[in-house]
């Protein structure tokens, strides 16, 4: 078969408790929320649209006061943001430092959870010298401060987001390393997150890999879609999405930096909806695909190669599209909800109450049936379906094993068929978890036969 069969006892319950919880908060979904745009709901309308999802946290890239009590009492918490222009005064006068505290965390808390700051923005890679030299000075400075002022405020971590432009190396991932101009910074700020408890924040985009490479494969690759996977030659770990590969990267570098301990949080991370002519892959369907399935991925509880049995807490961008952002027309294209409070697509993160998806976009979840394989898929196709379903966390193939229920017919098509349901009905039998490349099809008629028993239809 070319993948090993999965045990149901070991690895289904992440799965059944991954559906069980799709409809309530998720300890580690969050989503960003944007402000370059004219037309946002007011803050009270976010707050109900939050509270309806399985999203529980949510990133500021400022302070919005309205935003922060909107939600205060709720199980959503907050990163609050301090701009790239307050560094130099922050790191300069630890007064500063308390004043900004005052102003921006001290009224809020504990009525809403505030859980980070963000002090800056990609500071790392602007090219500022001097603005990434008073980075880690102005860290610590708050930090003393909210230290100082005890309470909710004592509890509140603090680092700084950045991009993969720090990396010198991720490819494979095993050599992942920081670009050597900025080592010095980094070890500092690791060094500094490592002794406070607080993540390392990462923006990983498979996105952005894709319009540097956009071949099929790659597509697939990119959105958690069936894939041949691609095998570190230094580790020796197949990996078979970029996510894990991207994220696995930064871990390796994070070691070579002698702070393997300290935890990765993705700060940001998504697909657009639409794009420019020469921006291959922006459409609905891809950013639907990424997103619901990097939320499956997340829910399984798998993490990553180099991080396993455990979620990366996660940002998905962005809560809304922002309409007055520069640049090419995916800038302005990542929002999971429309700002009239209808979603853009359905990522499977909706719960009781949520907002309808807009007219034209299918609801996930609760799709009943069997995905099964579609006539005319080759072997090779086929094969590949298999090899991936099989290889997922939670999907059982044992029953098509030599012995099992299902092995009989010994062919490709019969096993394919069995595992790409199994790998449906475990993703939460959204429409999209029957694509794979076209290779599979939705059925109402039960493909079951003797005691072959296929998941599904009304279970």
């Amino acid at each position: 078969m070319g993948a090993a069969a999965r045990t149901v006892s070991s690895l289904l319950p992440i799965w059944l408790l991954s559906l069980v919880c799709a409809s309530s908060a998720q300890p580690y979904i969050g989503v960003n929320y944007g402000e370059v745009a004219d037309n946002l709901p007011p803050p009270e309308e976010t707050a109900r649209l939050l509270k309806s999802t399985a999203i529980s946290k949510v990133r500021l890239y400022g302070v919005d006061a309205g935003l922060i009590r909107a939600l205060a009492g709720s199980n959503i918490s907050v990163v609050v943001g301090v701009a790239n222009g307050d560094i130099p005064s922050l790191a300069a006068d630890p007064a500063a430092a308390s004043r900004w505290l005052a102003a921006n965390v001290l009224p809020f808390v504990p009525a809403t959870a505030i859980s980070a700051v963000a002090v800056g923005n990609e500071v790392l890679e602007s090219g500022d010298a001097s603005l990434a030299a008073a980075l880690l000075p102005a860290m610590q400075n708050l930090r003393a401060a909210a230290a100082a002022a005890g309470g909710a405020a004592a509890g509140v971590r603090f680092s700084t987001v950045n991009t993969m432009g720090v990396m010198a190396q991720s490819d494979p991932p095993s050599t992942g390393a920081f670009h050597p101009d900025i080592t010095p910074q980094v070890q500092g700020i690791l060094s500094f997150l490592s002794k406070t408890g607080a993540p390392f924040m990462i923006n990983p985009y498979p996105w952005f890999a894709y319009q540097s490479d956009p071949r099929p494969d790659t597509l697939a690759f990119c959105l958690f879609q069936p894939n041949a996977g691609r095998v570190d030659a230094g580790s020796k770990i197949k990996y078979t999405n970029m996510f894990d590969a991207q994220l696995d990267a930064v871990k390796s570098a994070m070691v070579r930096a002698g702070y393997g301990n300290v935890d990765i949080v993705v700060a940001e991370t998504g697909w657009p909806t639409r794009g420019d002519a020469g921006e291959p892959g922006a459409s609905v369907e891809n950013a639907r695909a990424y997103v619901s399935n990097l939320v499956a991925h997340l829910r399984s509880g798998a993490g990553t190669p180099l991080m396993p049995g455990r979620p990366v807490e996660t940002y998905l961008f962005a809560l809304y599209d922002e309409d007055l952002k520069p640049g090419p027309a995916s800038e302005r294209s990542f929002g999971l909800y429309h700002t009239d409070l209808s979603m853009a697509y359905d990522a499977g993160l909706a719960g009781a109450g949520a907002a309808a998806p807009a007219a034209g976009q299918p609801r996930g979840g609760g799709g009943g049936g069997w995905c099964v394989a579609r006539d005319g898929a080759s072997d090779a196709e086929l094969q590949a379906d298999l090899d991936y379903a099989c290889a997922q966390v939670g999907v059982d193939c044992g029953a098509i094993q030599p012995g099992g229920a299902c092995f009989e017919p010994n062919t490709v098509r019969a096993h394919a068929a069995y595992a790409i349901n199994q790998l449906y009905q475990a993703a939460g039998r959204h429409p999209w978890n029957c694509d794979f490349r076209a290779s599979a099809t939705l059925t109402s008629d039960n493909p079951s036969y003797g005691a072959c028993v296929y998941t599904g239809g009304g279970q």
